[in-house]
């Protein structure tokens, strides 16, 4: 399975290399296409995994001023 992770950026946030820098520390790699970054478990997560996953990358893009979308399929 993989977490796909899109990013609307706002002019008073981040700049997008340091937001994708901190996702690249989660374990996402940026990507070209319809999302920006991707998380690939491997395997088949738990719910609970994807769950913690999600309140990871919230907790983390907190404060950045970015809006995201995340899709595990």
């Amino acid at each position: 399975m993989k977490t796909y992770l899109t990013i609307w950026f706002s002019s008073e946030g981040a700049d997008p290399s340091t937001v994708a820098q901190t996702l690249q520390s989660m374990g996402f790699k940026p990507m070209k296409g319809q999302h920006d970054h991707v998380y690939d478990w491997k395997r088949e997560p738990t719910l609970d995994e994807v769950l913690q996953l999600v309140n990871n990358v919230h907790h983390t893009l907190k404060g950045l001023d970015v809006i995201y979308k995340i899709e595990t399929i």
